[in-house]
């Protein structure tokens, strides 16, 4: 895999793209003297997290042929305070799912992701206390 970034003004702007040909716009805060124009680094790692649960998550239910009508994400971190690197250090991950879905096989569905197939989960557990929480039509499931 390879990943291409392209400085696009004279602060901290740049656009991250994959062999691919999809990119992302980052930037830093102004707090560091950037313009707040794209996502932060650290922000894509958790967003990276969300995504790559969410399709492990569609890929399970869908063979067990639950029907998702709607599926969000909620993914909080929190930075380790007055450190450099600030590492992530706690994570906090919520999966809303709507739909004719069995809150027993959702709640599976992430087990395995966040335990099992997920590698920014993986890469992420080295440093981060992950937890997370599942909704199936706005009712919270819990492991049975």
């Amino acid at each position: 895999m390879k990943i291409s970034l392209k400085r696009l003004d004279d602060a901290f702007q740049f656009e991250a793209s994959g062999e691919d040909g999809h990119s992302i716009i980052m930037d830093g805060s102004p707090a560091i003297g950037g313009q707040g124009m794209g996502v932060r680094p650290m922000q894509t790692l958790l967003m990276g997290l969300g995504g790559c649960s969410a399709i492990d998550v569609v890929s399970i239910l869908k063979k067990q042929r639950q029907q998702i009508t709607d599926f969000r994400i909620e993914v909080d971190g929190e930075r380790e305070p007055n450190k450099e690197p600030s590492l992530w250090k706690d994570v906090h991950v919520r999966f809303m799912l709507e739909g004719d879905i069995d809150p027993d096989k959702a709640m599976r569905a992430v087990q395995l992701s966040m335990d099992k197939y997920c590698s920014v989960a993986k890469t992420l557990e080295k440093t981060a206390n992950i937890t997370y929480s599942v909704y199936v039509n706005d009712t919270e499931s819990v492991p049975s």
